[in-house]
């Protein structure tokens, strides 16, 4: 329209003076038009960015032997540096994202997880710009003010935040902090998530938006890992990420692995465990009925459309003697943690039985 509309009172000034020359102001035209196609951008911005495709680019890399670890809820990269340094032992250089565990805090209350996945990208996209180099992964610049404020503005969660618990309908709110970009990508690598960390991880590889970006990690990602995730649908907004996740199955060009432990039964691993389970599931029942590795039950850890699933005997969700508090809020998993000698997926004595699966690629 603004093309017509000057091109029209061109010739009305052309046809009142035929002496006279007139010529189409180009620069005054092109500037106007690429004003107005930005401004009409701008303001639909989530409808643009839903269109956003992958570049044949990015869809083509070629997978590099390496991985970027995301741990659970509430824990960071120094409670999972142990498990990158096994990793890393056995062949597979390894990363844990630029996270300590009070990171956590603005996404508390089933919010949000655009904090956490702004430092899972600037892992990923770093690792994959270095071609698998683990050191050259930044840290994100993040102040106690940077947090606090996030945890007033991030929406979502069981106060609804922002107005709603819909991850479809969350209004665009920037995470605080210095994310520092990457150069081109040279090809693509693994993710490892635990616990929460692993639907998380599934958000990431998305190509819908979330929260006001499209992340579309399946363009990084060759090959993705769960540990003991709840992935399975249930009631609450705390589950309303994991139902927006499973609304679509594993991405076409990237590998799934959906690892479960068991060995920690619903009715005689103690009151922690007996209200995780119920927490977990979809239909209220008490938890009692339930195996699992003490947090995530089997059934939960293995909802995941597209991916191989592994179930390990006598794997515990995480190293309980190593938790702080750990024997005081939940001292009969902790007990039935030593007494069945103290593994869970990242111990020596289970790692392998998934960790082998990302080396056979």
């Amino acid at each position: 329209q603004l093309r017509s509309q000057m091109k029209n009172k061109t010739m009305a000034m052309a046809m009142a003076d035929p002496t006279k020359q007139v010529t189409m102001p180009t620069n005054r035209l092109s500037l106007c038009f690429r004003a107005s196609i930005l401004s009409i951008l701008v303001s639909n911005c989530q409808v643009v960015r839903a269109f956003t495709t992958p570049s044949a680019s990015t869809s083509q890399l070629p997978p590099i032997k390496a991985a970027v670890i995301v741990p659970g809820f509430l824990t960071g990269r120094d409670e999972f540096q142990p498990l990158a340094e096994s990793l890393i032992a056995r062949g597979i250089p390894s990363v844990v994202i630029p996270m300590p565990n009070w990171h956590w805090i603005p996404c508390i209350g089933g919010r949000s997880m655009r904090p956490v996945l702004e430092r899972i990208d600037v892992a990923v996209r770093h690792l994959a710009a270095s071609d698998g180099d683990i050191t050259a992964i930044p840290d994100v610049g993040y102040s106690l003010v940077d947090c606090w404020n996030d945890f007033w503005t991030n929406p979502g969660g069981v106060a609804e935040v922002g107005g709603t618990s819909d991850p479809d309908q969350y209004p665009i709110v920037e995470p605080r902090g210095t994310f520092p970009a990457a150069g081109d990508p040279k090809g693509r690598v693994a993710i490892i998530g635990h616990s929460a960390g692993g639907w998380i991880s599934r958000v990431y590889l998305s190509k819908r938006n979330y929260g006001g970006k499209i992340y579309g990690g399946s363009d990084l990602i060759h090959s993705v890992v769960t540990l003991g995730s709840p992935l399975g649908n249930a009631p609450g907004a705390a589950f309303a990420g994991v139902g927006w996740c499973n609304k679509e199955a594993l991405a076409p060009g990237v590998r799934g692995l959906a690892v479960a432990g068991k060995g920690f039964p619903g009715d005689s691993s103690g009151e922690f465990t007996q209200n995780c389970y119920s927490f977990c599931c979809k239909d209220g029942t008490d938890g009692t009925g339930y195996d699992g590795d003490g947090v995530t039950p089997v059934h939960s850890s293995l909802h995941f459309e597209g991916a191989e699933k592994l179930i390990i005997d006598d794997c515990a969700h995480f190293a309980w003697t190593d938790v702080f508090g750990g024997s005081i809020i939940a001292p009969d998993l902790t007990e039935k943690y030593r007494e069945k000698g103290g593994y869970w997926y990242g111990s020596d004595g289970k790692i392998d039985e998934w960790a082998s699966w990302l080396l056979d690629m």
